[in-house]
């Protein structure tokens, strides 16, 4: 432990926090989520069966679960240098990568890539939500997951000596079941001992967010050096933003490049376009979180990447950072949000 302290664990090894430069703290290089795959609607399932041509990337964008290829992002990862040497070219230093167990986590391919880019990349350890969970896992004590995490970080995950650098995305759906909730105990177990960064997937309710706070803060966790990802589809109130944002964790807006018109996993929700999300973060900045924001793209499907027609992972660092300049938000308060917020939460204690 006192090796990681003060440092950053990259899949590369340990680096200074000094030289992670703009962080984008919520992607993926590798990951299936074809566990989410929803049918096309009827009479679409031609345009499913082939939606990579211009004529059918509306389609794509407005329906990106219901294509199985769409899905499988780790078959691109021998082609992602490109996509992360035009994110390098943009200004970007650092990807913190949050695919974990259950969800086709690669690190071999995240190390090559670092390798061949430059990039620091950030491997995350830990189990993603309950229906990507083996039978083996829901058996598992909290201690017997604790030491899995644990081991990820000390010693190297999925068989090899690539360790990760942070725990998470720790994923929990609504209602939190007994397995999400084991992994949660675990995952704070893990940070008390090692010091280090977490990183949650809430479940796809307003209540989720704070429910997770008190599971980890009754086993030990430190709120302060944690994440809650997804607040752009979670928390719309600004009461119960504010509320939340009081218990002190890191407020994570991460789907910039998202726009539709119905969220496939929540179709109360309305997603917000990338205007109201700089509105946002400057509604935070104004009652004083600056210090607490943190900023991603959570680009996990292929339509996503440049190659297919996406935004890909530099669109915050060339079209967003130009919004927040010209809605409030100061250079200063967007070098937090993106170099020192991010540098602050990856150090080990």
């Amino acid at each position: 432990m006192s090796a990681l302290s003060g440092k950053v664990q990259t899949v590369l090894g340990l680096v200074d926090p000094d030289l992670l430069g703009r962080t984008m703290t919520h992607e993926h290089l590798t990951m299936s989520f074809e566990f989410n795959y929803t049918p096309p609607a009827p009479g679409d399932e031609a345009v499913a069966e082939n939606p990579f041509q211009m004529q059918h990337m509306h389609w794509l964008r407005q329906n990106p679960y219901s294509c199985r290829e769409n899905l499988l992002l780790q078959q691109e990862a021998k082609t992602l240098g490109d996509e992360l040497l035009a994110f390098k070219k943009a200004g970007g230093g650092t990807i913190v990568e949050n695919t974990t167990t259950g969800i086709d986590r690669d690190l071999p391919a995240l190390r090559q890539l670092a390798k061949d880019t430059g990039i620091h990349i950030i491997a995350g350890a830990g189990f993603y939500v309950d229906c990507t969970h083996t039978e083996a896992t829901r058996r598992m004590s909290v201690e017997k997951l604790t030491d899995i995490i644990v081991g990820e970080v000390l010693h190297g995950a999925d068989g090899t000596d690539v360790r990760c650098g942070v725990i998470g995305e720790i994923g929990t759906g609504w209602p939190i079941t007994e397995s999400e909730t084991k992994v949660l105990r675990a995952t704070a177990h893990a940070q008390a001992q090692l010091g280090c960064p977490v990183i949650i997937h809430p479940g796809r309710n307003p209540a989720a967010p704070t429910e997770v706070v008190r599971i980890l803060q009754e086993a030990g966790g430190d709120i302060s050096k944690t994440v809650m990802s997804h607040l752009d589809r979670t928390l719309f109130d600004e009461g119960e933003l504010l509320e939340f944002a009081n218990l002190g964790s890191y407020l994570e807006y991460d789907l910039f490049g998202v726009e539709v018109l119905n969220y496939p996993f929540n179709l109360e929700v309305d997603m917000p376009s990338d205007s109201q999300r700089v509105k946002a973060l400057a509604f935070l900045v104004k009652e004083g979180y600056e210090d607490k924001l943190l900023m991603a793209h959570d680009i996990h499907t292929k339509h996503r990447l440049t190659k297919f027609g996406g935004h890909g992972y530099a669109h915050i660092l060339k079209n967003i950072v130009p919004k927040m300049l010209t809605r409030g938000i100061s250079q200063h308060q967007v070098d937090k949000i993106l170099i020192d917020n991010p540098k602050r939460w990856l150090t080990f204690k």
